[in-house]
């Protein structure tokens, strides 16, 4: 069940009720491809981040150690200790983005990453494997593309994709009448590429079908950020006002603010995981370079701003240190505060839809990154 309880021009703040908990939303979610959040435990999670949910991956955990080991130990949450929501992708982008792999009109061939042993995803398939997993929200296959794509391209993508979504809802819904995933929810996906009588297209003929939310793929694929705005700003209003909008692999702080404005309520990347492990640390006036030798005598914490557990007990020299020295305590503590910080953005964007005062939120954050950089 989801329920938009404010907004504020197109931003939106809501409640979405999963099996194991409330989420408060616009929400991001922590990229845990493997079952894990790279660098942290599950204590890191309960303990100091307090994350509502997080991303796994389909096509990763299929592989290993395989899905129905996950199920043997009773699913994601029994199996990693963690008893909020779960997130599974669908897999699709992993096998999309394989050199051997090729989409036919049935599903997605592949060979492992691992030992190069020959898989089919079929949007049934992936179904099956993510019920095994018990995430509390699933993913349909969809067939992805790297822009720019030929026009005919696009159309082939827009009609797998639809007739994948459709064959998913069903499956879905057969496997329910025989108590299989009962508790789990079923998002779709709007593809198009940045063309917008595609992903109207594509848009409308999933809102067809009575899924449970709907995210909007194939971007932040490399094209120009103010693209994938214009592209976001169209396709949101074709999607239901009372179902959640999941933009897939986005992105920086910058886009989760301009992206929220456009009526997004959950976002997912990689980009604070691991531009942390890079030495690639956000702030609250921008990025900083830990790795830079200027930190090297710096007593100050990465963010003054920032309440999170490492700028509460260390300083910029300290993880400059680290960083140089390749010890394994610089990926925690980095991790750590990277993800605090996009937490903590996403409670301050709520708190200010929930006030009516996004657009002032929005100036006083994009102020002190011009400042910081006079």
């Amino acid at each position: 069940m989801f329920k938009v309880l404010a907004k504020d021009g197109n931003s939106r703040y809501g409640v979405l009720e999963t099996a194991h908990n409330k989420i408060e939303t616009p929400v991001f979610m922590p990229v845990g491809t493997l079952a894990t959040i790279k660098g942290l435990d599950t204590l890191d999670l309960k303990n100091l981040l307090k994350p509502e949910i997080i991303l796994s991956n389909t096509y990763h955990l299929y592989l290993r150690p395989t899905e129905k080991i996950i199920e043997n130990f009773g699913g994601l949450h029994n199996f990693t200790g963690f008893h909020k929501s779960f997130l599974t992708d669908s897999g699709g982008f992993q096998a999309f983005s394989l050199k051997d792999s090729k989409a036919d009109d049935f599903g997605i061939h592949f060979k492992s990453h691992i030992d190069g042993s020959k898989h089919y995803f079929t949007p049934e398939k992936v179904i099956d494997i993510q019920n095994s997993l018990g995430s509390d929200i699933m993913m349909v296959l969809d067939d992805l593309i790297s822009l720019p794509a030929e026009t005919n391209r696009i159309k082939i993508s827009i009609a797998r994709t639809t007739k994948w979504a459709e064959q998913s809802i069903k499956h879905h819904h057969e496997n329910q009448k025989k108590g299989i995933g009962l508790n789990q929810k079923i998002f779709a996906i709007v593809q198009g590429g940045t063309s917008k009588d595609f992903r109207k297209l594509s848009a409308q003929s999933l809102t067809e079908f009575d899924f449970d939310g709907f995210a909007i793929g194939g971007l932040s694929v490399g094209e120009p950020n103010q693209l994938m705005y214009e592209t976001v700003e169209w396709t949101t209003p074709f999607l239901p006002e009372n179902k959640p909008r999941y933009l897939m692999g986005v992105g920086t702080p910058e886009d989760l603010v301009e992206n929220v404005e456009r009526g997004v309520d959950m976002f997912d990347c990689v980009m604070p995981t691991r531009n942390a492990r890079n030495g690639t640390l956000f702030t609250s006036f921008g990025r900083i370079s830990i790795k830079s030798a200027k930190f090297k005598n710096d007593n100050n914490p990465i963010d003054p701003e920032c309440d999170c557990y490492t700028c509460k007990n260390y300083s910029r020299g300290y993880l400059n240190h680290l960083f140089r020295a390749k010890e394994i305590t610089y990926i925690r503590l980095s991790t750590i505060h990277n993800l605090h910080y996009y937490l903590t953005l996403m409670k301050k964007i709520r708190q200010a839809i929930q006030t009516s005062s996004f657009q002032q939120f929005k100036k006083e954050f994009y102020n002190k990154r011009e400042y910081s950089n006079n």
